[in-house]
């Protein structure tokens, strides 16, 4: 009895899955046409802020028991094989291979699409904005260790624009060849160190700590007989290899790293998409500039989400700052806002409107 049952169910599956594969090609073949006349109008293929809409009407269709998350990263990859057949889009990310960054892109992105890993920040912006990456993808800030400084340095240098973010939660391992006792040295990033410091102060307290260019870069370049160890994510010891001395060793638990999507074209504002928007100000040196240009904002009731002050490099004790805030730029009160902020700061730099993460 229980086999019969067992082959009937199997058999409901078969007949299930066939008929997924029949619909799922035509939903492939509608967005291929949908990508056919995107192309003649010279509008960009992906467009995160539809993307976030079709999500959102998946999430209300669903019923369970397949959880929401499940449905957003199956549809992600059918988006994502939907969009590589429209174009063959190229996606710069800070490399090597299996970095944290890599793995957000392919979280955003979908596996289908072709990436290309770039080995500095610099080398991301300039390639997306001289056309050998469609899009890159670069960290902006981690709840642990704050802002990503060059990162945002280049949001006012370049004319690349922000068109989605992507949350990551980071769960650093420990990687080496010998065991963690025989270690003496250990690589990672500077951020993934300083993420780590307490488990390394309690179990590799005279291990010397050496910063290097990235944290995939680490396990890459680690040798069997050696005494190195490195920190990186899962993703960087399954592909270089190494074996795993140790998981979860950052400090907090809660370690999560934003990053951003940046393109060389502004997306339209979209119906029914929660949206976030980053500029960046330079303010007039004069008492109460900070408070008058923030003024704009809580007269209109408008949420600012994120302050944050860097030096300009332009002069001493000159200082941008960078500000988030809930809206679109092309919203009624938001374009106000921006009016008299052009009027009051000396420089008031669009740096784009995405939409939010969800909740």
């Amino acid at each position: 009895m229980k086999n019969k049952n067992l082959e009937s169910l199997r058999g409901e599956i078969d007949a299930i899955d066939s008929q997924i594969v029949v619909l799922l090609n035509q939903r492939v073949q509608a967005a291929v046409e949908i990508g056919r006349i995107k192309s003649e109008l010279g509008v960009d293929p992906y467009d995160p802020a539809r993307e976030e809409q079709v999500f959102n009407k998946l999430e209300d269709l669903n019923k369970g028991p397949l959880h929401k998350e499940s449905m957003r990263t199956i549809y992600r990859e059918v988006i994502s094989a939907s969009i590589a057949l429209e174009k063959n889009l190229v996606i710069g990310y800070l490399g090597p291979e299996a970095t944290y960054t890599h793995q957000a892109a392919v979280n955003n992105f979908g596996s289908t699409l072709k990436y290309r890993p770039l080995p500095d920040i610099p080398d991301v912006f300039e390639a997306v904005e001289c056309g050998e990456c469609d899009y890159g993808v670069v960290p902006i800030e981690n709840s642990t260790e704050g802002a990503v400084n060059r990162s945002l340095d280049l949001l006012v240098e370049t004319e690349l624009t922000i068109i989605a973010q992507v949350f990551l939660e980071v769960e650093h391992s420990l990687f080496s060849f010998c065991k963690v006792d025989e270690i003496d040295e250990v690589h990672s990033k500077d951020q993934a160190l300083a993420q780590c410091g307490e488990w390394l102060r309690r179990n590799l307290p005279k291990a010397r700590l050496v910063p290097i260019t990235s944290t995939a870069e680490a396990v890459k370049n680690l040798e069997p007989g050696s005494t190195f160890g490195a920190i990186a994510g899962k993703m960087a010891g399954r592909i270089y290899d190494v074996p795993t001395q140790a998981d979860a060793i950052q400090d907090r638990k809660n370690n999560v790293t934003r990053f951003l999507v940046v393109a060389r074209n502004a997306l339209p504002q979209r119906d029914g998409v929660r949206y976030r928007t980053s500029l960046v100000l330079s303010l007039s040196d004069k008492i109460g500039a900070l408070k008058n240009a923030l003024k704009s904002f809580s007269e209109r009731g408008i949420n600012l989400c994120k302050i944050e002050s860097r030096p300009s490099r332009l002069k001493a004790w000159d200082y941008y700052f960078f500000i988030d805030f809930i809206g679109h730029r092309d919203e009624e009160g938001i374009g106000e806002v921006l009016k008299e902020l052009e009027q009051t700061c000396t420089l008031v730099k669009f740096l784009g409107s995405y939409p939010e993460e969800p909740s």
